[in-house]
């Protein structure tokens, strides 16, 4: 009976099942209720006194052996069926990593940088928690200016000098604080203002301003800057500047480019005139040079700036301005080819 016992060590020992189930009906074999074990040990009160101890032995290594054999293997084939599940069959068809997508905001917002890098623009950013001097009163805007009013301006209840900058000027007031012209520069953000939210409008949207000052700048070359816009960003070259006003330029304009009336769409947006509104601009007002230590007997500039939202509207035909920060996958999942 030992030796038969001792076989059996034997056959564990060499024992190399291809598969879980293998395993399986191993254990049940040895291990079960109804395996061999429980037969060696049923048979242990035959076995003569003198061989007793050399006999519960043996079982007892069997069991070890068996028990140690099961454990390694199913960890060994665990591991196997894993990898097999997972890189077995090479012929399986790929299956493409999930792509992003980019937000339109910042589509738009990359297309006006690159269209204006290429005449040497450059990008200038500053903090959206601003002072008072800089949002307002270096741009020709000082305290209790009408001016003001016009902008509905989130303040700092703490502080009333510290606000949430109400457009990107004020970044151009920095950026002329800290580089003599010549100057070329654009400043993309966010900027927030105290309105109500709806279809066309929010309490906070993303602007883009643009800024020239150098030597003899004139408003024909903010005109023929502006054309050279609208013609790479909307492929229409027709533009019109309306007199308009703004505190920190002098004289000021607001541009128009003729979106055409070719469909339904064209004529909802400009209300039956073809022209549609895209932004203001105008020639930098000596005061914020002077604010900003530029010599305006020298230099002079132009500015100009446009919402990137209203932009973006406009382009992907978008009927509610809620829908950029609403982060609604199913609508951001259309720009991914952008």
């Amino acid at each position: 009976m030992i030796q038969k016992i001792k076989e059996h060590i034997a056959d564990v020992e060499t024992f190399s099942p291809k598969s879980l189930d293998e395993l399986e009906q191993f254990r049940i074999k040895y291990l079960g209720k109804k395996g061999l074990l429980n037969d060696f040990f049923a048979e242990f009160k035959n076995v003569p006194n003198n061989q007793k101890k050399e006999f519960g032995q043996t079982i007892n290594l069997l069991k070890t052996k068996a028990i140690e054999k099961v454990n390694l293997q199913k960890v060994v084939l665990s591991k196997g069926e894993e990898v097999k599940g997972s890189y077995g069959d090479l012929t399986r068809p790929g299956e493409p990593n999930e792509l992003g997508s980019r937000h339109p905001i910042s589509i738009v917002k990359n297309k006006i940088i690159d269209i204006f890098s290429r005449i040497g623009f450059n990008v200038s950013e500053g903090p959206e928690i601003e002072d008072d001097w800089h949002n307002f009163t270096a741009l020709n805007l000082p305290e209790y200016h009408p001016a003001r009013d016009m902008q509905d301006t989130f303040f700092i209840e703490k502080d009333p000098d510290v606000l949430l900058r109400t457009h990107t000027s004020s970044v151009q007031v920095r950026y002329m604080e800290n580089n003599q012209p010549p100057i070329r520069t654009i400043s993309p953000g966010r900027v927030f203002r105290n309105e109500a939210i709806s279809a066309r409008s929010h309490c906070f949207f993303h602007q883009v301003e643009g800024l020239y000052v150098d030597k003899g700048v004139s408003f024909a070359d903010l005109k023929q800057t502006l054309q050279y816009f609208t013609t790479e960003m909307f492929g229409k070259s027709k533009i019109r500047l309306r007199p308009s006003y703004f505190p920190f330029t002098e004289p000021s304009a607001e541009v128009d480019v003729y979106w055409g009336l070719e469909t339904e769409t064209d004529y909802k947006m400009t209300k039956g005139t073809g022209w549609l509104e895209i932004m203001g601009c105008g020639m930098v007002d000596p005061n914020v040079l002077k604010n900003c230590n530029i010599d305006p007997e020298i230099y002079s500039g132009f500015a100009f700036g446009m919402g990137i939202d209203r932009i973006a509207l406009l382009l992907h035909q978008i009927p509610d301005i809620r829908m950029f920060s609403e982060n609604d996958v199913r609508f951001l999942e259309q720009f991914k080819s952008q």
